[in-house]
């Protein structure tokens, strides 16, 4: 990876940073197909959270058996959710500062891991009662937490396990697999919990134990299957710094990064800006697609359930088949085109007229989606700094969580005051078009079809 090369000035800067603690570097590595396959696998681990406790299984459970009724349970879930996502992005480039500056990458993932599975177990103590409203809500923001935390140090390691020709389909085939596994353990879910009555094991409906119980599949999917990353991943070695050492250089770092952003970064900054914005309208996409099949079209709970299955499977499967193309034209290529294909199916999603129409729709809308943000993963590794790539990451999240409640914000006003949800949903095209906008300038990394 070619890092970025400023002028006599950042010279300096970078020779006072050295003389305050030592940077761990690493020239371009070798494939080792093992090690990538551990790597993608905790993708296929991690992503049971999101997927069964924070999009289909718990959070319905909770707004709709726990809370008094759905509209406080989803007020309630919904600030909860947003506050781990505001701490996540306020805490990720502190935390990623530190970590280039200490050097180790896994001790952190391990950290946000332990946490997130923890957390999953204990979901087994919310019962359907509204006085469990206040835990469960607390345990869906310390889960978004270590899930989205455990990300920024993952990501990290992407440029340090393979050669920059390789980044883009590892990221894509990752993402996919991420996908697939959050999809494994919901059907794991559904197939021998939720969805047979009586459930398979012997579980009491009454007391919602089968749904209650799929915080431990939620655990052990993503204890057992993210082992082979601890054991086979290479991490980078120990910069020999205390934590107290490494905190207080990690600091000093992001004081001078936050500052020097636009001189020494400009690219970084320029590209950050731009996901800010295609990221709002792809979080509000996924979150208001199953709002706007039940209020338009009508569909019922499984309906709504087998869409965003569709839209996870075909997702999945665009990040896989892009991935190539990511390292074939580039990542910035790639997300231009992802977000042209979004633009024009988006328009085909607001016209249709029927259920049918619809899925077909959100079939080749889930197509775009994942090359968007695998192709996201990539650039973003390969524009930032090797001695500065956690913190880098750590900004890569605060970009996509700084601002994710204007695009619900925005379609949830436009829709009431219009009327009408077609209307409200068209607005996230207004995201992609923007996001477009200012990622065509953008002057693409050095790497950029090097595969």
């Amino acid at each position: 990876m070619v890092p970025f090369r400023g002028d006599g000035a950042y010279t300096c800067a970078c020779a006072q940073r050295q003389r305050e603690a030592p940077v761990v570097t690493a020239s371009p590595p070798a494939l080792d197909r093992r090690a990538v396959a551990a790597w993608c696998l905790f993708d296929w681990a991690s992503n049971a959270w999101p997927t069964v406790a924070t999009t289909f299984v718990f959070a319905a459970y909770v707004t709709r058996e726990v809370a008094p009724n759905p509209e406080v349970g989803t007020a309630w879930w919904g600030t909860a959710t947003a506050i781990a996502a505001l701490i996540v992005a306020l805490s990720s480039p502190i935390t990623g500062a530190i970590a280039d500056r200490a050097g180790r990458r896994k001790p952190w993932i391990a950290g946000f891991t332990v946490l997130t599975v923890a957390v999953s177990c204990a979901l087994w103590t919310i019962t359907p009662e509204p006085a469990a409203l206040l835990p469960a809500v607390i345990l869906a923001a310390l889960g978004v937490i270590g899930f989205e935390s455990s990300q920024v140090f993952y990501n990290a390691m992407l440029p340090e396990i393979v050669p920059p020709r390789w980044i883009g389909r590892v990221s894509g085939w990752a993402w996919g697999l991420g996908y697939a596994g959050g999809l494994g353990c919901l059907g794991t879910c559904l197939g021998l919990l939720v969805l047979p009555d009586p459930p398979l094991l012997p579980l009491d409906p009454a007391a919602a134990e089968p749904v209650r119980f799929t915080g431990f599949i939620i655990a052990a999917w993503f204890a057992l299957f993210s082992l082979p990353f601890f054991w086979r991943v290479p991490d980078r070695p120990s910069a020999g710094l205390s934590y107290g050492a490494a905190a207080r250089a990690g600091m000093a770092q992001l004081r001078r990064t936050l500052a020097e952003l636009l001189p020494r970064h400009r690219r970084v900054a320029h590209y950050l800006l731009a996901r800010m914005l295609y990221t709002d309208g792809l979080v509000t996409l996924f979150n208001f697609g199953g709002v706007y099949a039940a209020g338009t079209f009508g569909m019922g709970f499984q309906d709504i359930l087998v869409f965003g299955i569709v839209l996870n499977v075909t997702a999945g499967l665009g990040a896989a088949a892009f991935a190539f193309v990511d390292d074939w034209i580039g990542p910035k290529r790639t997300i231009v085109l992802a977000l042209i294909g979004l633009i024009g199916v988006g328009i085909a999603a607001l016209l249709v007229q029927t259920p049918t129409g619809l899925y077909i729709a959100g079939s080749f809308l889930g197509i775009f989606f994942g090359p968007a943000q695998a192709a996201s993963r990539s650039l973003m590794a390969r524009m930032a700094p090797a001695a500065e790539r956690a913190e880098m990451f750590g900004l890569y999240a605060l970009s996509g969580k700084a601002t994710a409640f204007l695009g619900p914000f925005v379609v949830g006003w436009v829709t009431y005051l219009a009327g009408s949800q077609r209307v409200g949903m068209a607005t996230i095209l207004v995201f992609f078009l923007a996001g477009l906008a200012l990622l065509l300038p953008l002057k693409a990394p050095a790497q950029e079809g090097a595969g």
